[in-house]
Order: C-alpha cells, then sequence, then structure tokens
C-alpha cells in the first residue's frame, strides 16, 4: 500500500508541476503584454498587471504621503447608473488599507466584462499540461510497453531486473535460482501517438497566444508564409487586444481627468512583418554608412 501511495503521490507531484508551469508561462506573458506611458514612479507597472490579470481590476488614487497608487481593491455597496461600483477599498498585503469612492479614485478594469483573465489561463495550462503527460506516457510507453508476470516469491527480483532494464544498462545479471520459464512477458503495443497529441498541444498553446493577443501561426506549411498570409491569421490576434486594451485606456482617460496626469497604456509589438522585396536604401541610410548591395 505505501508503494501504491508513493506512485500516487510522484504522479500529481509531476502534474501539478507541469500544471504550474504552464500557468506561470502564461500569465507571464500575459503580464508583459501592455507598455503603460508617464506612469508615475511610485507605481509599479508590473504589481498592476498581474492585480489586473489575477483580480480584475485596481484602483488608481492619490495617498498624501506615498504619491499615486494602484492597488487591489474591493468593491460594493452603491452602484453608478453605469453599474460601476461608486464606492471601493484600496488594500495591500502589508496592512495597508484606504477607503475610496468615485470622487477621488479611478477603477482600472482588466477587460470591458470586468473580468480576471485568471480563469482563461487556468483553462488552457490544464488543458497543456494534460496533453503533455500523455506525450511523456506515451513516449515511455515506446520503450517499456511490456508485462510481466511471475511467480509471487520472484516479485522482488523482477523489480531489481527491471529497475535495471528502465535504467539502459547494457548487461543484466541474473541469480542461479532465477526460472526463467516461469516468466511470461507479454508486450502491450502501445501506440505511439506523441506525436498527434504534441501537434494538438501545440494548436492549443496558439490558441492562449490569440487569447492573449500574441501573435502566432496556426497553420502547418513547410514552405515560408508570405506576409499576407500572416496578416489574415493574425486578425484573431489583433481582435483579442480590443477588449482589454480599451479597458485600460478608458481608465486613462478617467485618470488623466481626475488628477491632471497624461497617463497612457499601449500593446507592445510583438513582431514584424518581413517584406518579400529588398530593402531599397535611401540617401539617409548612405550617410549612416550603409551601402547598397551591387
Amino acid at each position: 500500500m505505501a508503494r501504491k501511495n508513493s506512485e500516487f503521490y510522484e504522479s500529481a507531484k509531476r502534474n501539478k508541476a507541469s500544471y504550474l508551469v504552464y500557468f506561470d508561462r502564461l500569465t507571464e506573458l500575459a503580464i508583459s503584454m501592455f507598455e503603460w506611458v508617464n506612469l508615475p514612479s511610485s507605481i509599479d507597472p508590473r504589481f498592476l498587471e498581474l492585480t489586473l490579470v489575477g483580480d480584475g481590476m485596481a484602483v488608481f488614487f492619490s495617498d498624501e504621503i506615498l504619491g499615486y497608487l494602484a492597488l487591489q481593491t474591493t468593491i460594493g455597496g452603491r452602484l453608478s447608473v453605469y453599474r460601476i461600483p461608486i464606492d471601493r477599498r484600496a488594500f495591500s498585503s502589508n496592512g495597508y488599507q484606504r477607503q475610496l469612492d468615485d470622487t477621488n479614485s479611478v477603477i482600472i478594469f482588466n477587460n470591458l466584462l470586468h473580468t480576471n483573465g485568471a480563469l482563461e489561463l487556468e483553462k488552457f495550462a490544464r488543458q497543456l499540461y494534460e496533453l503533455d503527460r500523455i506525450v511523456d506516457i506515451n513516449a515511455r510507453a515506446q520503450k517499456t510497453p511490456i508485462l510481466i508476470t511471475c511467480d509471487e516469491s520472484e516479485r522482488l527480483t523482477m523489480q531489481n531486473l527491471y529497475m535495471k532494464y528502465d535504467g539502459n544498462q547494457p548487461l543484466i545479471l541474473g541469480d542461479k535460482s532465477l526460472n526463467p520459464k516461469s516468466l511470461q512477458v507479454l508486450n502491450t503495443g502501445a501506440p505511439y501517438v506523441a506525436d498527434k497529441i504534441y501537434t494538438l498541444k501545440k494548436q492549443i498553446w496558439n490558441e492562449a497566444l490569440t487569447y492573449l493577443g500574441i501573435s502566432n501561426v496556426n497553420i502547418e506549411k513547410r514552405e515560408r508564409l508570405i506576409s499576407d498570409e500572416v496578416l489574415r491569421n493574425s486578425g484573431g490576434v489583433v481582435a483579442s487586444r480590443y477588449s482589454r486594451l480599451e479597458a485600460r485606456r478608458q481608465a486613462c482617460r478617467e485618470i488623466n481627468a481626475m488628477f491632471g496626469l497624461n497617463i497612457w497604456v499601449n500593446y507592445r509589438e510583438d513582431f514584424q512583418i518581413v517584406s518579400e522585396e529588398p530593402a531599397i536604401p535611401t540617401n539617409e541610410d548612405a550617410e549612416d554608412g550603409g551601402e547598397a548591395d551591387e
């Protein structure tokens, strides 16, 4: 029973580790998509994006001592005619709290639905880790697609022999008392499907990138894609940016109007389309030392 529990916990440990790897990777991508411009130095853009992705909202306000802050917030109580919470409380993990309202603070939402992004990231991370583990198991099954039957008295001996086999030892020695006729080895014939599962995993990864608004090409094509194909396949990527970008820019407009600032936010460009035609050097290039190809 102890051995079975050990195997179960080891498998659960690997599953959790694989899930966390994908969740952390997707979260890291999600919080690095936006570039805040003219943000006060007292505000940490990394923490702001972490809060928006994890909580779905943050509150911007001015503290008499600490300056401008963008912190986590709880909402409740009265609503405006557009169902925006009027009462909100800023808080921090160090115990800081501040009661605020719509006259001295602005809520920054993660998207136009006013929801967080953690639920989607968890969904993609779960799908990816499950496929990742299937690939591991299927690939391993190609090495050990066998079922060994033996007498109960020889179970420990068989386990030790299998450990040597699993460790890729070129020579395995058996005791004289080992009776090879008492062994039966059945080939389970596990089919190799890891390549198909890996292709599916890449498609789900690209779907996650599309959700985040990160450029990706989800077409299986050996030849190099032309720029028109890249543009056509980036439509979903660009559309996925609208909601989150507009929610942040809407908050920027309200913050600038309330506090007289000039804050703005842009989406980071993650690729440049390479022209199929060679670039023609200009006079400025020549002045900078560039030479035209002959």
